[in-house]
């Protein structure tokens, strides 16, 4: 068949990154010629990868060098090792990111792309730290991948038909995600068109909400910890709406004495130092437990109003900017004043209004769902086929 590799001619090597690459370290720019006001040239800091832009410029002199263009690889070097696309326009490489420069000849750059990260993540694993982790172009260029050989040579339509199976794979992915964000958009514009610049009622949030901050004073520190029992929620709950995630147990005696802690179903877990303002709802089938000291619990009158209509009026960005901006006198020491939250004066829709909308938002979960559930098991073919590209197995 046309598409189909020949195995009986392919030979798998592993190779050095420095065999086929080279590493450009990113320049130390003088900070003080940094502005956010669109003067000279984007700077690439490692913040900026994740997004694949920039809104810090530079505004001084520089060398071509350290040009970087749309669709060059780039790794970060502290913290995270990972490997990015660059997405956008023309910008300059800042120290701590590095980009890989490959020869065309030998290798596929996507190829790489899509291989490297798990070599990466090994090394971070490994690294030991004081404050930030940190890898040297040395070490990337030190990374071993599997490479297809064809009469003594890289082969590079192999490493073309492998990157086109894992982009198609990619692609599904973000066909998934994307479902998932119009359903997000979906439900916001419902709450637009049902709720603001409508005239209700109102009241202050304190009135219909019972505030719990979580524990200070060294309650919970790490040596009370157990590996099984009752789940400490933290703030990765509600920055990524995760109630799988467990990490801090506490055995029933603690749990007992910090009763009033406890999470319960339909509770609004708010992030309040750190990120914060994102909002999660406890779903049904929760893990028992309780709240610690980066998290607001809000128990609401359920009878006076419903919290998935709290949640999105909490979520609307005339909200997040006056409760939740740490530019705000709403902030001390970037933790959320409970004093000014419980004073907010929120509408009051009526409350057959705040079930209709609560069906949609039913309705809408269910459907992310079942997108949910695709986009896993997507992802667990994608790592199949990423496991058989490691292998030397992938084939078309």
């Amino acid at each position: 068949m046309k598409n189909q590799i020949n195995q009986s001619v392919i030979e798998w090597k592993e190779v050095a990154l420095k065999d086929f690459c080279k590493c450009l370290n990113g320049f130390a720019f003088k900070s003080n010629l940094f502005n956010a006001e669109d003067k000279g040239i984007p700077l690439i800091r490692i913040r900026d990868l994740l997004k694949g832009k920039s809104e810090t410029y530079y505004s001084g002199e520089y060398e071509k060098d350290y040009l970087i263009h749309k669709g060059d690889f780039l790794i970060g070097m502290d913290g995270e090792f990972k490997i990015f696309e660059w997405k956008s326009e023309k910008s300059l490489l800042n120290q701590r990111v590095c980009k890989l420069e490959f020869d065309d000849n030998l290798v596929t750059p996507k190829y790489i792309f899509y291989l490297i990260n798990r070599k990466l993540k090994e090394i971070e694993d490994k690294t030991a730290f004081v404050t930030v982790k940190h890898i040297s172009s040395s070490s990337i260029l030190s990374i071993k991948i599997p490479l297809p050989f064809s009469n003594g040579h890289p082969d590079l339509e192999t490493q073309k038909a492998i990157v086109s199976i894992l982009e198609k794979a990619e692609q599904l992915k973000e066909k998934r995600k994307q479902a998932i964000n119009l359903l997000d958009e979906y439900v916001k514009s419902t709450f637009n068109e049902m709720f603001v610049g409508k005239r209700f009622e109102e009241v202050e949030l304190g009135d219909i909400a019972e505030f719990v901050r979580g524990p200070f004073g060294g309650s919970l520190k790490k040596e009370i910890f157990k590996k099984e029992g009752y789940l400490v929620y933290e703030q990765h709950h509600p920055i990524n709406n995760d109630f799988s995630f467990e990490r801090y147990f506490i055995d029933k005696e603690k749990f007992n004495e910090m009763k009033r802690f406890e999470v319960k179903s339909g509770d609004l877990l708010i992030s309040c130092s750190g990120t914060m303002g994102k909002i999660a709802i406890v779903p049904e089938n929760h893990k028992k437990g309780i709240i610690n000291q980066a998290l607001l619990k809000l128990t609401l009158n359920r009878n006076k109003i419903n919290n998935d209509f709290l949640k999105f009026l909490l979520e609307t960005n005339d909200m997040q900017r006056k409760y939740f901006s740490n530019q705000v006198g709403a902030v001390i020491q970037n933790v959320i004043s409970v004093k000014l939250l419980k004073q907010i004066k929120i509408p009051l829709p009526p409350f057959p209004l705040q079930q209709t909308f609560a069906s949609i938002v039913e309705h809408v979960e269910k459907l992310k769902d079942k997108q949910n559930q695709s986009l896993r098991d997507i992802e667990q073919l994608f790592n199949a086929l990423m496991q058989k590209a490691f292998n030397g197995k992938l084939v078309r």
